[in-house]
């Protein structure tokens, strides 16, 4: 194994450096503020670890292939390039907007991705690790046309459900090769289709089974990220077709003794490696002496990836397969986000049940308090909803009432009695609150919680706030100024550590809060250090740095929305249907969660349900099973043993000292010949473990 696989992990700030990339949107659709989650969550993240002295590039790319674009094109009338070439340059317009800053920004189709990914697949060739393999492929009799993956639909082999032609995204969520869909239906014509043969060139994922379980082992980020292919490496993995047979793509490389194919690449062949090309031309522009592509991606450079959590497969194991094919440093990190609903329910482009980017922009909101809200509303793994009520919640009591509140009546107090910063030392009490908000900075870096990164902040606001009330500077003035000055010049130095902490959430708030209270240069810029660096003696008077939402706007907002899907209803039963499906840019994520059930129980039969707080005490993973784990639990009146099909999902080790719900009269069971007195309680695929808000003590009833 090599050493830019093995090489220690040291905690963020490392000496090696840094590339922060996001999942590639598809160059299909328009983009809404559920595609924005990753993006926000990636850039925040490069932004902080730039805060914390990190060498760091934060790279994308625009997804330009597959077979969505080239039927979509068509549809318009226009080429696959141009028409993917549009919906780019739409997004290199929308992304800096929102102050999502990538340091390079390209697409899969530029000859700087072409080139490096047939470089990849050459050297898979001559490293052995691509054959040769005659499958069935999908074929429209009707049409007379082979079929690519998105003009087929059928049934999932593995779970019975409706599946597309690569995916099961309606079931199981396996990635499916040619020729697995059974009852194969042409999306052509909509009759059925028949599998004929025909050859293709596979990747032996095989081959690499024994090194993607430690690279798994080895692997940061989310839990999801790390757990979910565990099962997917248990069950066994399969080579990996990663040629197609269309015209729009990457072409199969010329192999030195081989016939040349008219094969295509398969799209998410080449989709990962825009992450290295995207570098590469970073490099290129910036010069290998400010940035060194080659020392990150060749020798022990720190790689994240920030994507959503339908492409975990693609970026934990056919993407490190890889890599490790060409001998490329491995992912150190995914991160891997949940899926986002609006206001309880879906995204659907087809009905423009939606808040689109440009209009959240056109609408006059600050880009910060979306930021702020995708950023901090949940774990970034958790799922999470968005309404303009609770939009209009978080900004008002969290940005209005606490950040903003504290640095306005501090700053404006200062500048009107201090005419800016008092000259005096900074107390102790509120260094070591500084030093305490710089460390769980620190932590939610290393702990890839871009949520825990802005709570930093939003509770050092939370203590000035406290701080300013409890010592009353309004009421030493004249009295005892020199406790007054003591008061506010503590306050401003909290004011000047929020500017810095709060950058990568809002850098355009925090920015504007750099400039008020005196400093030069760029809060951009900085690092961490400077949170307790003292601030400029003078500066103006403040202006409020958010604004407060009022309940009309959002009563507008709402009735806009309505309008749009009614006026969408409309058009959809006339006859307009919506565009293929985004093939890579995780649109899945944004499906309709599961309805609520018809059928409704009695308070009563609620009542019935014995639900407590449990602690778990010990965790013990089950043999011979995939997903079963062993628990100890303490219910507060005696201790429980429950078993669990969390093993895929939760780092077993992590578990004890875990706080969980769990229904305590439940029939017992025998699962793997262990007995179960209990169910634990956990919520989605991911099972997310249910626990409470406070400390409630273990053996509380939930009533």
């Amino acid at each position: 194994m090599s050493s830019k696989d093995t090489h220690t992990r040291e905690p963020f700030p490392a000496n090696a450096p840094a590339v922060v990339t996001c999942g590639l949107p598809y160059a299909n659709g328009d983009l809404h503020i559920g595609h924005l989650r990753t993006y926000v969550g990636g850039d925040v993240y490069a932004r902080a670890l730039e805060s914390l002295g990190q060498e760091t590039a934060f790279v994308c790319g625009s997804d330009m292939h597959g077979t969505p674009v080239a039927v979509n094109a068509e549809k318009e009338g226009t080429s696959p390039e141009e028409f993917a070439l549009a919906w780019h340059a739409q997004y290199e317009e929308t992304f800096p907007r929102f102050d999502v800053d990538f340091d390079n920004y390209g697409h899969t189709h530029d000859a700087t991705n072409t080139e490096t990914t047939q470089e990849f697949v050459r050297t898979l060739e001559e490293n052995d690790h691509v054959y040769e393999k005659e499958i069935k492929v999908a074929y429209d009799p009707e049409a007379e046309q082979s079929l690519p993956d998105r003009y087929v639909e059928g049934t999932c082999p593995y779970c019975g459900e409706l599946a597309r032609g690569d995916e099961c995204d309606e079931g199981c969520g396996r990635h499916l090769e040619p020729g697995e869909i059974e009852e194969p239906r042409s999306t052509v014509t909509g009759n059925p289709a028949e599998y004929r043969d025909q050859t293709h060139k596979f990747f032996r994922v095989s081959e690499f089974e024994e090194y993607l379980s430690g690279f798994l082992d080895r692997l940061e980020g989310t839990a999801n990220a790390r757990n979910q292919p565990r099962g997917w490496l248990e069950d066994g993995l399969r080579d990996w077709c990663i040629t197609r047979d269309m015209d729009w793509g990457i072409d199969y490389p010329e192999i030195e003794g081989e016939e040349p194919t008219d094969l295509v690449l398969y799209v998410w062949v080449d989709a990962p490696i825009e992450y290295v090309s995207s570098t590469k031309q970073y490099t290129e522009r910036v010069g290998a002496d400010e940035y060194d592509w080659q020392r990150a991606w060749r020798e022990d450079g720190e790689i994240v990836h920030v994507i959503g959590r339908d492409i975990i497969q693609h970026h934990t194991v056919f993407w490190p397969a890889m890599l490790r094919g060409v001998d490329y440093t491995e992912p150190r990190a995914v991160m891997a986000s949940g899926f986002m609903t609006l206001d309880g329910d879906g995204f659907s482009t087809s009905r423009n049940r939606a808040v689109w980017a440009r209009e959240y922009l056109d609408e006059g909101f600050h880009p910060d308090l979306l930021r702020y809200y995708l950023a901090t509303n949940g774990g970034f793994q958790q799922d999470v909803d968005f309404s303009w009520e609770k939009f209009r919640d978080r900004v008002n009591n969290e940005l209005v009432g606490t950040v903003g509140n504290f640095l306005y009546r501090s700053l404006l107090f200062a500048h009107r009695n201090f005419e800016g910063t008092p000259e005096t030392e900074v107390s102790d009490e509120v260094t070591a609150q500084i030093e305490s908000a710089v460390a769980d900075f620190e932590a939610g870096v290393n702990d890839y919680s871009v949520r825990q990164i802005g709570n930093a902040t939003v509770e050092l606001a939370r203590f000035g706030n406290e701080y300013i009330q409890r010592e009353e500077p309004w009421n030493l003035v004249g009295e005892d100024d020199e406790a007054a000055a003591q008061v506010i010049r503590d306050c401003v130095q909290i004011a000047k550590a929020v500017a810095v902490l709060f950058e990568p959430i809002a850098p355009g708030t925090s920015e504007e809060l750099w400039s008020q209270i005196g400093e030069d240069g760029s809060v951009h810029d900085v690092t961490t250090d400077a949170a307790l660096a003292a601030p400029p003696r003078d500066f103006g008077a403040p202006a409020e740095l958010y604004e407060k939402i009022e309940d009309e706007r959002v009563e507008e907002l709402n009735a806009k929305l309505e309008s749009r899907v009614a006026e969408a209803a409309t058009d959809e039963d006339a006859g307009e249907t919506e565009n293929v499906e985004a093939e890579a840019d995780g649109e899945s994520a944004m499906s309709d969660i599961e309805p609520v059930a018809d059928d409704r129980i009695s308070f009563d039969e609620f009542q019935d349900l014995d639900l407590r707080i449990g602690e778990i005490l010990a965790a013990e993973p089950i043999e011979d099973s995939d997903k079963l784990v062993k628990l100890t639990v303490d219910i507060g009146v005696e201790e429980r043993q429950i078993v669990a099909g969390i093993k895929q999902l939760h780092d077993v080790d992590d578990l004890p000292g875990t706080k969980v719900v769990i229904v305590a009269n439940l029939e017992k069971a025998e699962l793997f010949g262990h007995e179960s007195n209990g169910m634990l309680l956990a919520a989605g695929e991911d099972a997310d473990l249910l626990t409470t808000h406070g400390d409630s003590s273990v053996g509380t009833k939930i009533r």
